[in-house]
C-alpha cells in the first residue's frame, strides 16, 4: 500500500454561498468556523454572494461545507451554489479579504429588531452604549432601509457620513467581534443622534435630552411624529381619549383603527388583548409586525383605538429607540403611519415637519437618513396560522423562488389599491414593501422610485412590464412613458395564481377569488369568482348573480349604494337613496354590472344599519364581521339558489338574503351572523357542484374578502367536513398586495403552455 503524505491530506475547495448572506454576520461566522476546523484560506463578499477558498483535510472540508449552511447565523438564509476542488494556494492562516465586484447573486436583507445581546448592552449603565437608541450588531438592526447599493459595505449605506470612533473602529475590524463589519455600527460618540423639535421653540439635541423631552410631551397628551427605521409614526397616549380624538380630527382618520405599540414587558399587552403563545412569538420575532388580536372587555385602552371593531393592531417596539421610548413612557402608545392619509409613509425630516405640521405637535427626529420607506407589516391569525395582510418592514423585500425560469426579466406593477410591485428574473422574484393606494401623486412617485430602486439594488433591468387590465389604474402613465412592452393579466386570475405559487405541488384547483371589485371580461366588475384549472389556464366556473352598482367604484366608500342596488335589482324601493340616482341607475348611467362578494358584504352592513358610509376601505365588512362575532353563536344559514346561466356559468342568487337583512325583529349581530353563515354555505354549494363536474378536490381561498377571519374559518370547516383539501395564502397577502406575484405567475405560465 503506498505511503500517504501530509500533502495528500491537504486539499482545497472553492465555495460560493448565495442567499441572504450579506449584512447578517456571515463572513465573521465563516472566519470563526474556519479557525475551529483548522482551515486556511480566505472569505470575501462578491456582489450579493460570499466567496470562500478553504484548505485543510478532506474530513474538515466536508464538515465545513455542511456547517456553512446548517449552522449559519440565525438571520442568514444561506444556499451552497458552488463547491469544487481547486489547487492549494498554501495559505498559512484564514483571512477576510476586501469585497470585490462579480456576477450578481444579490439578496437584500430586511430590517430586524435589536438582538438580546444589544438589548442587554443598551440597559447596562456600565456599557458605553447605555441607552443608545441606534445600537446594533451583525445579527440585528436596519438593513434594507439604509443600503444604498451593493456590495453591502459601509460606504454604500446611509451610515457613510458617520466616521467611526476608535472604539467602534476596533470592533468593526476585529473578525472575532460580533460587530465585525456590522455596517450600521455606531455609538454615542460617533453615530446618529436624536433631535426634539417643537415648532417655534429651540431644538433640543442629544439623545437623552431629546428622548426626555419627547416622553414628557407624550405624557402631557400631545401627538409626536417619531422617526423610526423605515419612516415616521404618529404617536400619542393610547389610553388618552382626548389625545386620540385630536389625532383623528387632524389626520383626518375618524374611524379607521389605529395600531398600538406596547412596552416589551407585555403587561399592558396582556391587559388589552387575548394573547396566546403563537401570537406572542410572532410579536416578539425579529420582524416585529403588527398583529390583529381580539380586545379584552372591559377595554384597557381608549375605546377610540378601534371603534366598532373587535380587534386591535398590536406591535412591540421594533427599534432600540422605540424600546427606550416605551419603557420610559410606561404604557402603550398609538403608533400609526406618519403620512398623509392614502400616501406612503414619510421618511425625510424636513418633509415630515412640512407635511405633518398640522397633525403632530412636535417631532422626534434623528439624523440617520432613510434610503427607502418601509411601512409596518400587518398580520392576522386565520385558521390557526399567521396570514399577512400587508408586507413591509421586517419581511420585505420578500425574496421568493419561481417554479420555472422566466425567459426575460419583468417588473409586475400589481394593483391600484394596497400596491406592491415585484421584480422577477430567471427563477427569482422579489416583492417590494407595501407602497400605498395609487390615488395620489406622492404614491405614484414612490412607485416609480421603488421600481427603479429594485432594479438598481438587484442589478436587473426589466424588459417587460406586467400590469392589470384595468385601463385607469394609477400606474398607466408610467407604463406609457417607459416604452416597454406589456403583458396584461386579469385581476382575479392573478389572485388565483398568487395562491397557486404557494402550493406548487397542486396542479389542478378550484379557487375562489372574492374581493371588492376588479375588472373582468366584458367590462364587468368581478369579485365573486370561482375558477378551475391552474396558472395561465384558469377557467371561470362560478360566480354570483350580477347587479348594477349606482356610482360604480364610488360604492366602495358608500355601502348604502350596494344596498340600494340589491333592492332595485329585485324590484324593491330604496327610500334612503336619491330619486335622481335611481333614474340614472335605470338608464345604466355610471352603473356597471358587478358580481363582487365584497359589495355584497357592503350591502349587508348597510341593510343591517352597521355601516352606511365608510371612512376607510373595508369599514363596512370589518364592522359586519365584528358584529357577527359579538353574536356569540352561528346563526342558521339561508339557502341560496345555485343555477347555471345561459353561458353555462354557475350563479348563486343572493336575493333570498334581503328579507333577513332588513328584518328589524332580529338584532344587527344576528343578521350579520346569518349573512356570514349563508355566504359560507353558498361557497360550499359551489365547491360541491364544481367537484361533481371536474373531480377536483383542492380548494383555494383568496382575495381581500378572505381577510375576514369568521367567513374564512367557517368556510374552511364546512369544506373540510365535506372532504375538500383547503389552501390559503401564508406568505403573501390574499388581498391586492399579492397581485404582483400573481401577474408574474400568469405571465410565466401563459408563456410556458
Amino acid at each position: 500500500m503506498p505511503n500517504t503524505t501530509a500533502q495528500d491530506l491537504h486539499k482545497a475547495r472553492h465555495l460560493l454561498i448565495t442567499g441572504q448572506v450579506q449584512g447578517v454576520g456571515y463572513r465573521p461566522f465563516v472566519y470563526r468556523l474556519a479557525q475551529q476546523l483548522k482551515l486556511y484560506g480566505w472569505v470575501r463578499n462578491v456582489t450579493g454572494s460570499v466567496e470562500i477558498h478553504a484548505e485543510g483535510s478532506e474530513e474538515n472540508l466536508d464538515r465545513f461545507a455542511d456547517l456553512l449552511i446548517n449552522d449559519a447565523p440565525a438571520i442568514a438564509r444561506a444556499q451552497l451554489m458552488q463547491a469544487e476542488s481547486v489547487p492549494c494556494e498554501n495559505h498559512s492562516a484564514f483571512s477576510i479579504l476586501p469585497s470585490r465586484e462579480g456576477e450578481a447573486h444579490i439578496h437584500v436583507p430586511p430590517d430586524f429588531f435589536a438582538c438580546e445581546d444589544c438589548l442587554r448592552e443598551m440597559h447596562d449603565p456600565g456599557n458605553r452604549r447605555y441607552h443608545y437608541p441606534f445600537i446594533n450588531c451583525t445579527q440585528c438592526g436596519p438593513r434594507y432601509t439604509l443600503i444604498e447599493s451593493l456590495p453591502y459595505d459601509r460606504p454604500n449605506t446611509t451610515m457613510k457620513s458617520f466616521l467611526l470612533c476608535p472604539d467602534c473602529e476596533q470592533e468593526y475590524i476585529n473578525p472575532l467581534d460580533r460587530r465585525f463589519h456590522a455596517e450600521p455600527v455606531a455609538c454615542p460618540a460617533c453615530g446618529p443622534q436624536l433631535m426634539f423639535v417643537e415648532p417655534g421653540e429651540p431644538e433640543i439635541g442629544g439623545n437623552e435630552a431629546a428622548l426626555s423631552a419627547a416622553i414628557e410631551y407624550l405624557k402631557d397628551g400631545y401627538t409626536l411624529a417619531v422617526k423610526g427605521i423605515g419612516g415616521y409614526h404618529l404617536m400619542c397616549d393610547a389610553r388618552n381619549d382626548e389625545a386620540i380624538d385630536r389625532l383623528r380630527l387632524r389626520k383626518p382618520r375618524p374611524f379607521k383603527p389605529l395600531a398600538v405599540m406596547f412596552p416589551a414587558d407585555g403587561l399592558a399587552l396582556g391587559k388589552s388583548v387575548n394573547l396566546d403563545e403563537q401570537s406572542l412569538a410572532l410579536l416578539q420575532s425579529p420582524q416585529r409586525p403588527i398583529l390583529l388580536l381580539a380586545k379584552k372587555h372591559p377595554e384597557y385602552l381608549s375605546k377610540q383605538i378601534a371603534p366598532g371593531l373587535d380587534e386591535i393592531g398590536c406591535m412591540l417596539p421594533y427599534s432600540p429607540l422605540h424600546s427606550l421610548l416605551l419603557e420610559s413612557f410606561g404604557g402603550p402608545l398609538v403608533a400609526t403611519s406618519g403620512n398623509i392619509s392614502g400616501e406612503p409613509v414619510i421618511t425625510n425630516n424636513d418633509e415630515a415637519q412640512n407635511r405633518l405640521d398640522k397633525v403632530a405637535d412636535a417631532f422626534l427626529h434623528h439624523n440617520r437618513p432613510i434610503a427607502r420607506p418601509a411601512d409596518d407589516s400587518v398580520y392576522r391569525i386565520i385558521a390557526a396560522k399567521p396570514r399577512p395582510l400587508r408586507i413591509g418592514r421586517g419581511f420585505a423585500p420578500l425574496e421568493l423562488e419561481l417554479p420555472v425560469e422566466l425567459a426575460e426579466p419583468v417588473l409586475a406593477l400589481g394593483a391600484h389599491t394596497k400596491n406592491a410591485i415585484a421584480l422577477a428574473w430567471k427563477n427569482r422574484l422579489v416583492i417590494s414593501p407595501h407602497i400605498s393606494d395609487l390615488s395620489s401623486i406622492k404614491s405614484l412617485e414612490t412607485l416609480v422610485n421603488v421600481a427603479n430602486d429594485l432594479q438598481s439594488l438587484y442589478q436587473v433591468k426589466a424588459s417587460r412590464l406586467l400590469i392589470d387590465r384595468h385601463p385607469n389604474y394609477g400606474y398607466r402613465n408610467f407604463v406609457r412613458e417607459s416604452g416597454l412592452p406589456t403583458f396584461q393579466a386579469w385581476h382575479h386570475r392573478a389572485h388565483a395564481s398568487a395562491l397557486a405559487w404557494e402550493f406548487n405541488e397542486i396542479k389542478v384547483w378550484i379557487v375562489f377569488a372574492w374581493d371588492g371589485v376588479g375588472l373582468g371580461e366584458n367590462n364587468e366588475l368581478w369579485g365573486g369568482e370561482a375558477f378551475t384549472g391552474g396558472s395561465g389556464r384558469w377557467q371561470r366556473a362560478a360566480s354570483f348573480r350580477p347587479f348594477s352598482l349606482p356610482g360604480g367604484e364610488q360604492a366602495g366608500r358608500e355601502p348604502w349604494r350596494s344596498a340600494a342596488a340589491l333592492l332595485w335589482e329585485t324590484g324593491h324601493p330604496a327610500p334612503f337613496a336619491p330619486a335622481l340616482l335611481h333614474d340614472a341607475w335605470l338608464k345604466g348611467i355610471n352603473a356597471p354590472s358587478t358580481r363582487a362578494a365584497g359589495r355584497l358584504f357592503d350591502a349587508a352592513a348597510a341593510l343591517c344599519g352597521i355601516c352606511t358610509h365608510a371612512s376607510f376601505e373595508g369599514e363596512g365588512p370589518m364592522k359586519l364581521e365584528a358584529a357577527a362575532l359579538q353574536y356569540g353563536e352561528k346563526a342558521d344559514p339561508i339557502p341560496l339558489p345555485l343555477e347555471k346561466n345561459d353561458a353555462g356559468l354557475l350563479e348563486t342568487d343572493w336575493a333570498p338574503l334581503l328579507p333577513m337583512l332588513m328584518d328589524q325583529e332580529h338584532s344587527p349581530a344576528h343578521r350579520a351572523s346569518c349573512f356570514h353563515a349563508s355566504m359560507s354555505n353558498a361557497l360550499l354549494e359551489q365547491a360541491r357542484r364544481l367537484r361533481d363536474q371536474t373531480g377536483i378536490n383542492d380548494i383555494g381561498l383568496t382575495g381581500g374578502v378572505f381577510q375576514n377571519r369568521l367567513l374564512t374559518e367557517m368556510s374552511k370547516a364546512l369544506l373540510e367536513q365535506n372532504g375538500f383539501r383547503v389552501h390559503m395564502p401564508q406568505r403573501i397577502p390574499a388581498n391586492d398586495g399579492g397581485i404582483c406575484l400573481g401577474q408574474v405567475m400568469e405571465f410565466l405560465y401563459s408563456n410556458n403552455k
